[in-house]
C-alpha cells in the first residue's frame, strides 16, 4: 500500500506555530510530513482553490487529496508522531464541537499569547527538503 502524501500547513507568522512545526519535525523520525506557510505560494494556491477554507487561518492537514482542519487535524498529526505521543490521539473520542472550540479558542488568542513575527520561518538547509514554498 503507498504511503500517503501528508501536507501541514501552518500560519507562518505564528510563533506557536513555527514552535509546533520544529516540534513535529523533530518528532517525526520517519519524515511523514511535509510543510508550507499558509503565506507561501503553495498555501496560498491551496486556499484559494479551497474557498470553504477562507475563516480558516491556523492549520491544515492535507493527505493525498483529503483536507483536515482544527482538532482533527491536530489529531491526526499527533497519531504520526513518535510512540510517546500517539497516546493524545485518544483525544478523538471526545465529540468534535467541543475538540473544536478547544482548538479555535486557542488559535484565535495565539498571537496575544505567544506572539507574532514578522516574517515566515526559514527552515535550515537540513530540513529544506520538507518545505513547499
Amino acid at each position: 500500500m503507498k504511503e500517503s502524501r501528508k501536507i501541514i500547513l501552518f500560519d507562518g507568522v505564528c510563533q506557536f506555530c513555527n514552535g509546533s512545526v520544529n516540534f513535529i519535525i523533530k518528532q517525526d523520525v520517519k519524515q511523514k510530513f511535509l510543510f508550507a506557510p499558509l503565506q507561501s505560494e503553495f498555501g496560498s494556491q491551496f486556499l484559494q482553490n479551497h474557498p470553504e477554507l477562507n475563516n480558516v487561518d491556523s492549520l491544515v492537514l492535507l493527505e493525498n487529496e483529503h483536507y483536515f482542519i482544527y482538532s482533527t487535524a491536530a489529531l491526526k498529526i499527533v497519531k504520526q508522531l513518535k510512540w510517546k505521543w500517539k497516546f493524545l490521539y485518544a483525544f478523538i473520542l471526545v465529540p468534535k464541537p467541543i475538540r473544536d472550540f478547544v482548538y479555535k479558542l486557542v488559535a484565535k488568542n495565539r498571537y496575544r499569547l505567544f506572539g507574532k513575527i514578522d516574517t515566515c520561518m526559514v527552515p535550515t538547509k537540513e530540513i529544506k527538503k520538507r518545505f513547499l514554498i
